[in-house]
C-alpha cells in the first residue's frame, strides 16, 4: 500500500506532492503511535497543530487550562533534596542584560560559524538532486541557525507558562519553592534568546508544528506529574542536549556565552523533574496509570526524535520549486550536522526516563529497536551538573 502512495505521489506536480506529503506525513504520527491512551491524548493538540496549523496563522494562541492549583497551608520542608537545589538555584542567578551584547556578530562568516557547517551537508544535497552551492552554504546555516534558536525560544515560552503551572500543582512545598526559581529563568532564557534572535541573528522563525503539538498537550493536561513528564523530562532534556551540542560546536563567542549559563539553568530544571517524578511513579501509581506514562514518554521520545525538520526553512528556500518536502526531509536526515544534533539531545532524554523508572523490561525493546539502546547507561540528571556537563563539553568528554 505504502508504495502504491509512494508511485502515485512521485507522479503529482512538486506543490501537489508537498500538500499530499504532508497531509500523510501527519497521519503517519497517528500510525505509529501503539497506545490508543496515547493517541487519544495527543489528538486534539495534533489536529490543533498538524492539521489546522494553529502555530502558524497567528501571532498568538490560547490553550484552555485545567488543573488544580495545589496549597499546603503548613508550609513544610518536605523535599530536602529539591530544597538543596533551590538553594543552588538562588545563587545561581544571572541577568541576561550583563552578557557581552555588544560583542559583533556576523551571521555569515564562515570562519566564525554560528552552527556546524555540516548541519547541511553539500555533499549530501548533491546527491539528493538540490542544489547548494558553497556560496549559499553560510546563508543556509544562518537560516538553519535561526531555526534552531527560534524552536529554543518557543521551548522556553512554554517552559515559562508550565513552570507556571507546575508551581502551582506540585504536592510538594520544597518543589515550589524550587519551581518559583524555574520561572524566573525561563523568563530570563526568553528574554535572551529572543535578543540575540532580534539583534545578532535578524530573523526568527515561526514555531514548529509538532513543538506546537506537544506544548499544546502539556497545557491542556490536567496532571501534575504529566506537566512534569512533558516539560521537565522530555522538551527540557532535549533542549540540554540541544544547548549542549550548539554549546560545543559555536565559533560565535556571544552565543558560546550565552548557552553556557541557560544549560547550568537548564539542567537544574531537568533535575527537578527527576526528583519530583522518580518516588510518584514507583510507588504512587497504579500498574495502569504507569504503562500509559512509560507508552506516552516513549511515543514523544520518536515524535520529537523524528519531527523536527525544518520544514519552516524549506518553505522559506524552496516552496514552489521543484524541491519537495520529501528531498529536503532525506537531506536533513542524512546531513551529518543534523545526526549529530539528534544524537546528543538523546543521550541526555533516554537516562533520565530511566532514573524516573519509565524505561522498563517492558519498554526497552521498543527504545532499543527504535535505535535508543546506545543511550540506556548514560548519566541522569541527578549524576551531571550543569557545571560538571560545561566542562565537560570544553574538555571533549561529551561527544557533542
Amino acid at each position: 500500500m505504502y508504495e502504491q502512495i509512494e508511485r502515485i505521489r512521485n507522479i503529482l506536480p512538486p506543490r501537489v506532492q508537498n500538500r499530499v506529503d504532508a497531509v500523510l506525513e501527519a497521519a503517519e504520527i497517528f500510525t505509529e503511535m501503539k497506545s490508543a491512551s496515547v493517541m487519544r491524548s495527543v489528538a486534539p493538540s495534533a489536529i490543533r497543530g498538524l492539521l489546522l496549523k494553529s502555530g502558524k496563522f497567528s501571532e498568538t494562541a490560547d490553550m484552555p487550562a485545567n488543573h488544580s492549583a495545589h496549597f499546603n497551608w503548613a508550609y513544610p520542608h518536605d523535599h530536602p533534596e529539591m530544597h538543596a537545589l533551590y538553594e543552588r538555584a538562588k545563587i545561581g542567578q544571572w541577568n541576561g542584560s550583563s552578557l557581552p551584547w555588544n560583542t559583533s556578530v556576523d551571521p555569515f562568516n564562515p570562519e566564525v560559524p554560528i552552527a556546524p557547517l555540516d548541519l547541511i551537508d553539500l555533499g549530501a544535497a548533491d546527491k539528493l538532486g538540490i542544489k547548494l552551492t558553497a556560496s549559499e552554504q553560510p546563508r543556509m546555516i544562518h537560516s538553519m541557525s535561526s531555526w534552531m534558536l527560534s524552536q529554543f525560544l518557543h521551548g522556553e515560552q512554554g517552559a515559562l507558562l508550565a513552570a507556571a503551572q507546575v508551581t502551582e500543582s506540585v504536592q510538594f512545598f520544597d518543589g515550589k519553592l524550587y519551581g518559583s526559581t524555574q520561572v524566573v529563568d525561563e523568563g530570563r532564557h526568553v528574554e535572551v534568546f529572543h535578543r540575540y534572535l532580534n539583534e545578532k541573528l535578524c530573523k526568527m522563525y515561526p514555531i514548529n508544528d509538532n513543538l506546537f503539538v506537544i506544548i499544546d498537550a502539556l497545557m491542556t493536561d490536567s496532571r501534575w506529574d504529566m506537566k512534569f513528564l512533558g516539560m521537565q523530562i522530555m522538551v527540557e532534556g532535549l533542549a540540554l542536549g540541544a544547548f549542549g551540542f550548539l554549546y560545543q560546536n559555536t565559533k560565535e563567542p556571544l552565543l558560546k556565552e550565552l548557552l553556557k549559563y541557560v544549560i547550568q539553568d537548564e539542567a537544574r530544571h531537568v533535575h527537578y523533574g527527576v526528583l519530583a517524578l522518580k518516588e510518584h511513579i514507583t510507588e504512587h501509581l497504579t500498574p495502569k496509570e504507569r504503562a500509559e506514562r512509560e507508552d506516552w514518554a516513549y511515543e514523544i521520545a520518536l515524535l520529537m526524535r523524528n519531527r523536527f525538520m525544518a520544514y519552516e526553512v524549506y518553505d522559506e528556500w524552496y516552496a514552489g520549486t521543484s524541491v519537495t518536502r520529501d528531498q529536503w526531509r532525506q537531506l536533513v536526515m542524512q546531513s551529518p550536522g543534523m545526526q549529530r544534533f539528534r544524537a546528543i539531545m538523546l543521550s541526555r532524554l533516554v537516562p533520565n526516563i530511566r532514573e524516573i523508572g519509565l524505561l522498563t523490561p517492558r519498554m526497552r525493546p521498543h527504545y532499543d529497536q527504535a535505535g535508543m539502546g546506545a543511550y540506556f547507561n548514560g548519566l541522569a540528571a541527578p549524576e551531571l551538573t550543569g557545571e560538571q556537563m560545561i566542562h565537560d563539553l570544553d574538555e571533549g568528554k561529551i561527544a557533542a
